[in-house]
């Protein structure tokens, strides 16, 4: 299979992906019907930081990142960087060099399904990370692999200019291709969400809102009034 490197991807709009950044990942996954989501072993380094912007792909051979470095030569500002490895790798793919390189080039995160180092470092420069490992394992750097290709990262196919939300409940991926209907979506989620917290003011409870008192009879739960009252 031939190796490459895409210099140039279609990059979703500033505007919506502005609009992307003001929703959670919880509200986007559950707009586009509960997909998306990369599994949650691949976690944040940092806490009540938010990131969004078009994927740039790196696949690189387990141990190996050469690709990274190829990957940051074609980022651009407001991208986001998720790496994949090919088989299962515990290395530190990442360490703050390369951050301060994406730094400069103003990439906003980095998705890696591999290991990073220098964590310290990568929270005082207030680099925003999710990743499967943190070992100070090294590295080679002689494999070549692929840059903007489609790839897998957390369960989870990637498209180069695919658009990832994530936070600290986790990382969901909007094809680029359903961009606007998501969109659409998570704002009718996000609206709904505040008539709800209106009804929870005003002392509702989700039980009677959402219709659950029919489910839980369907399912033939009792009420008692105590513990004793059970027969039985």
């Amino acid at each position: 299979m031939e190796k490459y490197v895409v210099r140039n991807i279609n990059r979703t709009s500033r505007e919506i992906t502005e609009e992307f950044a003001k929703l959670g990942t919880a509200t986007v996954y559950e707009a586009q019907g509960k997909q998306g989501l990369m599994c949650d072993s691949i976690k944040p380094i940092q806490q009540g930081v938010s990131v969004c912007g078009p994927a740039v792909t790196a696949l690189c051979y387990a141990g190996d990142n050469l690709m990274i470095h190829a990957a940051i030569e074609v980022c651009k500002p407001g991208d986001i960087l998720v790496v994949s490895t090919i088989g299962d790798s515990k290395c530190g793919m990442i360490g703050d060099l390369i951050v301060q390189s994406l730094i400069k080039k103003g990439v906003k995160g980095l998705i890696i399904d591999s290991g990073i180092r220098d964590v310290s470092r990568i929270r005082e420069l207030g680099f925003p990370v999710w990743s499967k490992y943190i070992t100070c394992h090294g590295t080679t750097k002689v494999r070549g692999g692929w840059v903007n290709s489609p790839s897998e990262c957390g369960g989870t196919l990637v498209n180069p200019g695919d658009l990832i939300v994530a936070d600290d409940d986790g990382i969901v991926v909007v094809r680029q291709d359903e961009i606007q209907d998501s969109l659409n979506a998570s704002k009718k989620r996000e609206e709904k969400e505040k008539h709800t917290v209106e009804k929870i003011n005003a002392g509702q409870l989700g039980v009677d809102f959402y219709g659950f008192r029919d489910v839980l009879k369907k399912q033939n739960v009792k009420y008692y009034s105590s513990k004793e009252d059970i027969k039985g």
